[in-house]
C-alpha cells in the first residue's frame, strides 16, 4: 500500500501553481476534476437546470408550450459572455421560460476553460515531465488537449470564428489577450490535430478509471464533434473536401468503439435513465461515460420534473411533429400502416416503434403537460405505475407520490444516473457519416450490412416485459435499405437522399431529450423546421377529445367567446392539415383532433413564429464583449450578419 499514490496526502500548503503540486498523478487528476462538471453535466446538481433534459435543452421542433411560440432572436444581446467556471445558461438566462431555452444549445463566450486547459498543458510540460512516467506524462498532456479541443468544438459550433490560443497567455501580452477571431477552418484544423494526438496518447479504458476521460470517452466525443463539423462543412458551405476530412475521422473514432466489443445494446431504453444510487450496471454495457448520483452526496431534481405526479410541470409537451417521426412497428410511415391512422394514445403505444412507449406515460393528462402527452424517459416504471394509479383512482391512491416509496423523484433528492454518451449515439454518428460521405461521392455506398450493424441493432434493443404485456409490443421491423419509406416531409425539407432522411428520423426517436436537438438542426441547416407557418405540426398537441370527462371543462363559455380552443385534423392524404376548427359553444362534437397550441389567450388569434434567417445558425457576440475590446483599443469582430 505504501506504493499507492492514491493514498498520498498532498501538502496542504502546496497550491496548483507550485511545481511540487504537479509531481504526482493524484494531484493532476484533482486539477482536472473541475472539467467534468462543466463538460459532462448530466442532470446537474440540486435544483440546477442548466444544460439538462426536461428543463434546460428543449427549444427545438420536438416540443411546444402553450401560447406564443418563443420568437427567434432579432438582435445581439448586451451580454453573452462569462469569465468564471460556474455553469451558465447556454444563452438565454430567462429562468421563467425554463424548457423554452436556450436557442443555440452551445457554450457562451467564455475562455475560462481554454485558459485552464492551456495552463494544465503548460504545467505538465514544465513541472511533471521527469517526475511521472513518460506514459503518464503523455496521457495527462493528451487529456488536457482533449478538454481544450472539446471546448473549442463547442465554441466553434456556437459562434463559428473564435480566437485560437495555442498556449497559456501571459496576461501582460495585451495583443494576444485581445486577439480577434480566427477563421473557423483555422481553428478546426487545430482541433482536428489535437484530437488525433489524443487518440494516440491517452490511456485506454481501465476498470479502475472507467469514469474518467480515457480513450473510449475521447473517441465518443470525437465521433460527435467530427460529425458536427463535417456535416456543417457540407450543408452550409458545400465543401466536400473539408467535410470528408472530418467525417472520415468521425467514422474512424466510431469504429474504434464499435470494434472494441466492450459495448452493446443489451438493455431496454428506459433502463439507461432510471438506474439509481450509482447502480449503473443495471443499464448494461451500452454507456461509455455516465454521471452517478448518490444519496446525501450529490443529488439532482430533474427526475422530479419528469415525475408524472411531481412538484412541477415540464412547461412543454411533445408535439405532433415528434409523434409523426415515430415509425410503426412494421418499419413504415403511419400513413402506410393499416390501423395506425388512429392517433389515440393507446393506439400510438401499440403501433409505434417501442421507443415511443419508452418515452411517454400511458395516460393523457393536461394537468401535467400542455399537449396532454407526458414524456417520461427519466423515471422508472414502478413510479409511473403509482402515478397513473393516483390519477385513475385517487380515492384509493390519494395524494402525490409517497416520498418514502420514491425519494428519487421528489424535490432535489434524485439519485438517478445519466448516460453522458453511449453506444446508441455512436452507431447513429457512424452510419450518418458513412451515408453523407457516400452521397458526396467520397466514400463507398452504404450496404445492408452497414444498416444491420447500426440502425437495426437499435431496432432490436430489448423491450420491457411490461411494455410487451400492456401493449403487445414487439421489435420494429429491420430497415431495408432497398425499400425505404417515401416520407412527404422529406421533399418539403429538400432532402434528396431517403437514407439520410431515415437516419435523421432514427436520431429523433433514439436521442429524444437526451441530446440537444438544436445541434442537429443547426448542423443540417434546418432551422426552418422551427417556422410554425411552414411546419404547423410543431405547434399541435397529440390527439385529444375535448368531450372526454377529464377534458370537457375546457369547453367553457369563455373559451367559446374568444375562440381559444381550436383543433386540426389530417385530410384524407394523411399529410395535409385541415384549417383550424374553432369551438363556438355549440360544436362540441367537432372538438376532437390535434389541439392548436399557439393561440392568443384572449383573442384566439394564431401566433406564429416566422423569420428564419441564415444568421441564426451562429450566435452573435454580446455588446459588452465588443465594448470591452474597444475600451482597450482593440476590435472584436461581430458574427457575420449580426
Amino acid at each position: 500500500m505504501a506504493s499507492c499514490d492514491l493514498l498520498d496526502r498532498p501538502n496542504p500548503q502546496v497550491t496548483s501553481d507550485d511545481p511540487e503540486f504537479w509531481r504526482t498523478e493524484t494531484n493532476i487528476r484533482a486539477f482536472a476534476q473541475e472539467f467534468y462538471t462543466n463538460f459532462f453535466v448530466g442532470f446537474n446538481t440540486g435544483f440546477g437546470e442548466v444544460m439538462t433534459p426536461i428543463r434546460g435543452l428543449l427549444f427545438c421542433d420536438n416540443v411546444v408550450a402553450s401560447g406564443m411560440p418563443r420568437p427567434f432572436p432579432t438582435a445581439a444581446p448586451a451580454n453573452l459572455g462569462g469569465t468564471g467556471s460556474g455553469l451558465t445558461w447556454w444563452f438565454d438566462g430567462d429562468a421563467s421560460r425554463h424548457g423554452l431555452g436556450p436557442f443555440w444549445a452551445g457554450t457562451n463566450w467564455n475562455f475560462y476553460w481554454i485558459r485552464k486547459a492551456n495552463l494544465m498543458i503548460n504545467r505538465i510540460e514544465t513541472y511533471s515531465r521527469g517526475h511521472i512516467s513518460e506514459a503518464a506524462y503523455n496521457h495527462w498532456r493528451a487529456k488536457a488537449h482533449f478538454f481544450k479541443a472539446l471546448e473549442y468544438s463547442r465554441m466553434v459550433g456556437t459562434f463559428g470564428d473564435v480566437p485560437w490560443f495555442e498556449r497559456q497567455i501571459d496576461l501582460t501580452d495585451r495583443a494576444e489577450l485581445f486577439r480577434d477571431r480566427d477563421p473557423r477552418n483555422f481553428v478546426m484544423d487545430r482541433v482536428y490535430r489535437d484530437f488525433r494526438n489524443v487518440l494516440t496518447y491517452i490511456r485506454p479504458r481501465s476498470a479502475t478509471h472507467a469514469q474518467e476521460v480515457n480513450r473510449d470517452v475521447a473517441a465518443a466525443f470525437i465521433s460527435r464533434w467530427m460529425l458536427f463539423e463535417g456535416t456543417w462543412q457540407w450543408y452550409h458551405y458545400g465543401n466536400a473536401d473539408r467535410a470528408a476530412k472530418f467525417l472520415n475521422f468521425a467514422v474512424e473514432a466510431s469504429e474504434y468503439l464499435m470494434n472494441s466489443n466492450r459495448y452493446s445494446i443489451n438493455r431496454p431504453l428506459r433502463d439507461l435513465f432510471s438506474t439509481t444510487d450509482g447502480n449503473v450496471a443495471a443499464a448494461g454495457n451500452e454507456v461509455i461515460l455516465w454521471r452517478t448520483y448518490r444519496r446525501a452526496i450529490t443529488m439532482h431534481a430533474i427526475s422530479t420534473y419528469n415525475n408524472f405526479m411531481g412538484i412541477s410541470n415540464p412547461y412543454t409537451g411533445a408535439n405532433l411533429s415528434l409523434i409523426n417521426a415515430f415509425i410503426t412497428t412494421d418499419g413504415a410511415l403511419w400513413q402506410n400502416t393499416p390501423g395506425a391512422e388512429d392517433f389515440s394514445l393507446d393506439n400510438l403505444l401499440r403501433t409505434r416503434d417501442p421507443r415511443f412507449e419508452a418515452s411517454f406515460v400511458r395516460r393523457l393528462c393536461f394537468e401535467r403537460s400542455p399537449t396532454a402527452i407526458f414524456y417520461s424517459r427519466f423515471i422508472r416504471r414502478s413510479a409511473i405505475d403509482l402515478a397513473v394509479a393516483n390519477f385513475d383512482d385517487p380515492e384509493n391512491n390519494p395524494g402525490l407520490m409517497p416520498e418514502d416509496n420514491f425519494p428519487d423523484y421528489t424535490r432535489s433528492t434524485n439519485t438517478t444516473s445519466f448516460p453522458i454518451i453511449r453506444l446508441g449515439e455512436i452507431l447513429l454518428n457512424w452510419i450518418e457519416a458513412r451515408a453523407v460521405l457516400a452521397y458526396m461521392g467520397r466514400g463507398p455506398a452504404v450496404t445492408p450490412d452497414d444498416i444491420n450493424r447500426s440502425i437495426n441493432v437499435l431496432r432490436q434493443r430489448p423491450i420491457d416485459q411490461q411494455a410487451r404485456d400492456l401493449f403487445d409490443l414487439d421489435y420494429t421491423a429491420p430497415m431495408d435499405i432497398d425499400n425505404l419509406p417515401d416520407d412527404p416531409r422529406r421533399h418539403v425539407e429538400g432532402v434528396t437522399s431517403a437514407l439520410i432522411w431515415e437516419i435523421r428520423r432514427e436520431r429523433q426517436m433514439e436521442l429524444f431529450q437526451e441530446f440537444p436537438r438544436m445541434l442537429d438542426l443547426r448542423r443540417w441547416n434546418r432551422l426552418a423546421n422551427l417556422d410554425t407557418a411552414a411546419n404547423p405540426k410543431i405547434v399541435l398537441s397529440t390527439w385529444v377529445d375535448f368531450n372526454a370527462p377529464n377534458m370537457s371543462h375546457l369547453l367553457s363559455t369563455a373559451a367559446a367567446a374568444n375562440g381559444t380552443i381550436q383543433v386540426r385534423r389530417f385530410e384524407a392524404d394523411g399529410v395535409t392539415l385541415t384549417p383550424p376548427i374553432i369551438f363556438n359553444g355549440t360544436n362540441h362534437a367537432d372538438m376532437v383532433g390535434f389541439r392548436v397550441m399557439n393561440v392568443h389567450p384572449t383573442t384566439g388569434a394564431l401566433l406564429n413564429r416566422t423569420g428564419v434567417q441564415p444568421r441564426l445558425n451562429l450566435a452573435p457576440i454580446g455588446q459588452n464583449q465588443i465594448n470591452l475590446y474597444r475600451e482597450n483599443n482593440f476590435t472584436l469582430t461581430q458574427t457575420r450578419y449580426w
